[in-house]
């Protein structure tokens, strides 16, 4: 910002110099400039009185031109700080605004916040417990399985059991009636 001011400050200084130049008109030839500056210096060289006056009258011109403009930059710069004032009260007001309009929204917005916190606090429990009633499940599947599995070969050997329960009573009824034949044939010996 400084370098702007001071290239302002340059180009004004350049400005009053060309209007002192306009308001003194045209440049005169060379020889005649170098016969005018070697008049208007004395012989020790130094500025001649209306030279002097010119001079002080475009010092002091710049310096009332730089005034200004610094007086005009405070202005500018108390504006824009009032400006900066009245954004950031209009940024707390609609903030506040916000904050009313989100309450006015919905009055229950709270509590199915909170029934929705507690539903994802429960889901959270839920989970673990799932994978455990999984487990147990697969588990009392395999027992089950295991039980029927058992369950079906007790069945079986029951079955093979009466199976040879009738065999062996068949089995004992033939020996029986054999030995009976056979306790006849002894009788029918004794008697002969």
């Amino acid at each position: 910002m400084q370098t702007t001011q001071r290239q302002g400050g340059s180009e004004q200084l350049q400005t009053l110099m060309q209007q002192t130049q306009i308001s003194s008109g045209p440049p005169p030839p060379q020889p005649q400039l170098h016969q005018q500056i070697s008049g208007n210096l004395s012989f020790n060289g130094t500025l001649s009185r209306e030279d002097e006056e010119m001079s002080k009258s475009a010092l002091s011109t710049f310096r009332a031109k730089e005034e200004e403009i610094e007086k005009k930059k405070m202005e500018v710069k108390e504006k824009v700080q009032l400006q900066l004032g009245r954004i950031e009260e209009e940024t707390r007001r609609l903030a506040n605004i916000r904050e009313e309009l989100e309450s006015l929204a919905d009055p229950m917005k709270k509590e199915v916040s909170l029934v929705r916190k507690k539903i994802d606090s429960i889901n959270k429990e839920l989970k673990p417990l799932g994978q455990t009633c999984q487990k147990k499940e697969k588990e009392y599947k395999d027992a089950l399985e295991a039980f029927n599995d058992k369950n079906k070969e007790k069945v079986q050997l029951i079955s093979r059991l009466m199976e040879v329960d009738q065999l062996v009573s068949e089995s004992e009824r033939l020996r029986m009636k054999k030995l009976e034949e056979l306790s006849k044939c002894i009788e029918t010996f004794r008697r002969d």
